[in-house]
């Protein structure tokens, strides 16, 4: 039995580098050598107990890397050694969603096992990652493996870029000014919008201003309704999009948006309590609120793509990186306020 190294999360706070059983790829599989992972929320969330997961866990769903073999049945643009980003949530291929090409909404994401035997999570803070060639999405040679870790997030802003449906000329608010507000302010701008961050830190603010915001507030000083409404002539957002963890915010969003505004809810919420909304403001108003969650195929596309191409710049949100070995200072640094993604490098 060949073994590989993984940084798992042993309990709360606590994470190492452990050996673990290599996967062998089987008819209709191809085995990835995972060269960067960052680090998201997600497994932030894991390592500081925020939320709850079997012990031991191995997170990793940001990740790029090169195929190392290519099972039978394979296509041949799939070739050993070719550099690609993964789409590491799977999909049946089977359910109604998946068939309206909704894959985001498969009703089996979640349930098709481990990816390793010994432990629970998605498993990309590994050497090595098991996955079906519809999860490949092909990288740049001459592209670093830490920028193309970062399709997966870019491909999350797209799909809730799509549930905004900004036309151009539309003014467009951003709350938050993390990697994923940011991002969404970057794709805004491309879809022709102006656009307003709401941001309680300075310097996000300042890179916000940078990266080509119309304005940005400090909701700790502001009334962001207020401003909002003045900022628009009193109409209103045509889009709100709250990417926080917190509740409130989407209440502020629905009262910040125009007649026939949408509303998206990016980011999930933590602790997820309920909202006091008035239907009769969405009623009379046709206001849209709607979520948006996961990528999906067609995101990783566009994703890979416009990286590839050039089209919008990711490497500013890779503050530092950490080989496997140090896993547990890569979750320490990367809990810590203030960051964008910390990268754990395979190499």
């Amino acid at each position: 039995m060949e073994t590989m190294k993984a940084g798992a999360i042993l309990e709360v706070k606590e994470a190492k580098m452990v050996e673990i059983e290599k996967p062998v790829p089987g008819k209709g599989e191809v085995l990835i050598r995972i060269r960067a992972c960052a680090l998201c929320t997600f497994e932030q969330r894991a390592f500081s107990g925020v939320k709850q997961f079997p012990m031991p866990y191995l997170g990793g769903h940001e990740v790029a890397g090169e195929i190392a073999e290519v099972g039978e049945g394979v296509l041949a643009k799939w070739s050993v050694g070719k550099k690609v980003a993964v789409r590491t949530i799977t999909r049946c291929g089977q359910c109604d969603f998946c068939h309206m090409g909704e894959d985001t909404m498969c009703t089996e994401i979640g349930k098709a096992g481990r990816q390793v035997k010994e432990m629970e999570g998605i498993g990309g803070l590994a050497e090595y990652f098991l996955v079906k060639p519809d999860m490949l999405f092909p990288l740049h040679e001459e592209l670093p493996y830490e920028i193309g870790a970062l399709a997966e997030p870019l491909a999350c802003v797209i799909h809730s870029i799509d549930q905004a449906e900004i036309d151009l000329g539309d003014t467009v608010v951003v709350i938050g000014a993390g990697i994923m507000g940011l991002l969404h302010l970057q794709l805004a701008l491309l879809k022709g919008a102006r656009v307003l961050v709401v941001e309680v830190d300075e310097a996000r603010r300042k890179m916000a201003m940078d990266l080509g915001a119309s304005q940005t507030l400090d909701p700790m000083a502001t009334d962001m309704v207020s401003f909002v409404k003045d900022f628009t002539d009193g109409s209103g957002a045509e889009v709100v999009i709250c990417t926080p963890a917190i509740s409130k915010l989407a209440e502020d969003s629905v009262q910040m948006v125009t007649k026939m505004g949408r509303v998206v809810l990016y980011g999930s919420f933590h602790p997820d309590t309920p909202l006091s909304l008035s239907p009769n403001q969405i009623h009379y108003s046709q206001i849209r609120l709607t979520g948006a969650v996961n990528p999906g195929s067609k995101d990783f596309l566009r994703a890979t793509k416009m990286i590839n191409a050039g089209i919008i710049d990711v490497g500013h949100y890779v503050d530092t990186t950490f080989p496997l070995a140090e896993i547990q200072e890569a979750y320490e640094s990367a809990i810590k306020p203030g960051r964008f993604r910390v990268v754990v490098t395979m190499d």
